[in-house]
């Protein structure tokens, strides 16, 4: 038996609980992961919600992400072994698998080795956002030296990797917050600029940055009316990356007519499932991201730690939006 998240129906992080349940062997093409640390991310708790791409079937486990150690392998599963450390990373449904949990079967195609150097709360914090970022940035608009990223929900640990990232190939790091007290953080964190979109018009600030030239990127988890601004800011055949719905309002996002046609834009969303379901786009990022981590351009932020326990609050935390990094859960 062991602990594991679920829920029984949707809502609050309230409706997550503690379950004592079967883990059982791992079948073909499984392993068998000893669960240590958890990093949580905002898809988990839109699935918790019912607000996310894909609808939990109930009860529901949940969890893309962790780093753990392999306790057992499914049959046909080489190149890993029992007593390897590794991480977890969001190779699957979560239908089908979930790591909010003392012990976890996953598919072998879902684990990386992890990191030498890295703490266990800090490996459980690496893939999602890396990846995330990388896949954008790199793999599907190819930013390159002094061009400019806007950066938006810039605190998250999808923004601090993105600031990270583009720092790493040359690139300007453009990062916009709603809040004002994040401003000083974001500049340690990496950003050439920060825009505080309570405080500033987006477009304008980030046209006065660059000159009047405008951004070759915009990477944006938000959604909804706001990526008029974030088109505005961009400049003649520039790219909005859209990501996520964070505004609740991604179904009323308008297409920016004028904008796009007459400046060339392009308009591309973008999940980092595309990424992960590829091996040979995967074995590319997790090369990049393997030598940034050994180089030290690139190095998870994790804001704070709970315990299994107290997986409620973290997810109300998570919620808070208060956080600079990685929310990360100890089990």
């Amino acid at each position: 038996m062991t602990r594991v998240v679920r829920f029984h129906e949707y809502g609050g992080p309230e409706v997550l609980r503690i379950e004592e349940l079967e883990v059982g062997e791992p079948a073909a093409g499984e392993l068998r992961v000893r669960i240590e640390a958890i990093g949580l991310n905002r898809a988990e708790a839109g699935f918790r919600s019912g607000r996310y791409i894909e609808k939990a079937k109930l009860p529901a486990r949940l969890g893309y992400e962790a780093a753990g150690v392999v306790e057992a392998l499914g049959s046909g599963v080489s190149g890993i072994e029992v007593g390897e450390a590794v991480c977890v990373i969001p190779g699957f449904s979560m239908n089908s698998y979930g790591v909010y949990a003392e012990r976890a079967i996953v598919p072998a195609a879902a684990v990386v080795r992890r990191p030498a150097g890295l703490t266990t709360v800090e490996a459980a914090a690496v893939w999602m956002p890396y990846l995330t970022a990388y896949g954008a940035l790199i793999d599907a608009v190819g930013v390159g030296k002094a061009e400019v990223v806007v950066i938006t929900a810039a605190s998250s640990s999808v923004g601090l990797a993105a600031i990270q990232i583009a720092n790493s190939i040359g690139a300007v790091p453009i990062a916009v917050t709603r809040t004002r007290a994040k401003r000083g953080a974001l500049l340690a964190a990496g950003a050439a600029h920060v825009v505080v979109s309570t405080d500033q018009d987006t477009a304008d600030e980030v046209m006065r940055l660059t000159e009047g030239r405008g951004a070759r990127m915009a990477f944006d988890p938000v959604g909804g009316p706001g990526v008029v601004a974030l088109a505005s800011a961009l400049a003649p055949r520039g790219t909005l990356v859209l990501y996520g719905n964070l505004s609740g309002e991604g179904d009323k996002t308008p297409f920016p007519f004028g904008l796009a046609v007459g400046r060339g834009l392009s308009l591309r969303g973008y999940l980092v499932f595309e990424i992960i379901h590829d091996p040979a786009r995967l074995a590319r990022a997790e090369s990049f991201i393997r030598e940034g981590l050994q180089t030290g351009a690139l190095k998870p932020t994790v804001d704070r730690t709970f315990p299994l326990d107290d997986i409620v609050a973290a997810h109300r935390y998570l919620e808070g939006n208060q956080q600079l990094g990685k929310v990360v859960v100890t089990v």
